[in-house]
């Protein structure tokens, strides 16, 4: 099993929404960086375990976890013109983006502050922490994600 962090604007799609959504499952898509794709598409697998993470917003920080129940497959939204994330370089045989679907597993109570992660002496390599690394998927190692939880449920 891996750990990752997704991040998303609450404001485009947040914790709320996956809640909302049936079964609290929906697919992650709209990734357009090509390391972040790679990830999705070469590394993400069933029962990876998934913070989601809320950025450019006032309480940025990880709002819950959620589980990978379905690998990469080719995202929808590249191929239509009437979307945000259309690309018209790529093609139905040969798609250059990817998506996952995702399944909510918990909400937590308060989000886990950026401020409060930055303050953990055990994640100074967590890649959201460091400059050039941010990307909106990211691996998370096995100690720094059980750091996160505990800190998320305390």
């Amino acid at each position: 099993m891996q750990y990752w962090l997704f991040k998303t604007e609450p404001d485009a799609f947040g914790i709320d929404d996956l809640a909302a959504r049936p079964h609290q499952t929906e697919h992650w898509d709209g990734i357009r960086n090509y390391q972040a794709r790679n990830f999705l598409r070469d590394q993400v697998q069933l029962g990876d375990q998934v913070f989601i993470y809320h950025s450019s917003c006032k309480e940025a920080g990880i709002a819950g976890l959620a589980e990978i129940v379905r690998t990469a497959y080719p995202d929808h939204s590249q191929f239509d013109p009437e979307s945000t994330y259309f690309d018209p370089k790529s093609e139905v045989q040969a798609p250059r983006w990817y998506m996952v679907d995702v399944k909510l597993k918990q909400k937590f109570n308060k989000v886990l502050l950026l401020s409060t992660i930055k303050s953990m002496p055990q994640l100074t390599e967590l890649r959201l922490l460091k400059k050039g690394h941010r990307l909106s998927i990211m691996p998370v190692l096995p100690e720094e994600f059980l750091h996160l939880l505990q800190a998320a449920k305390t």
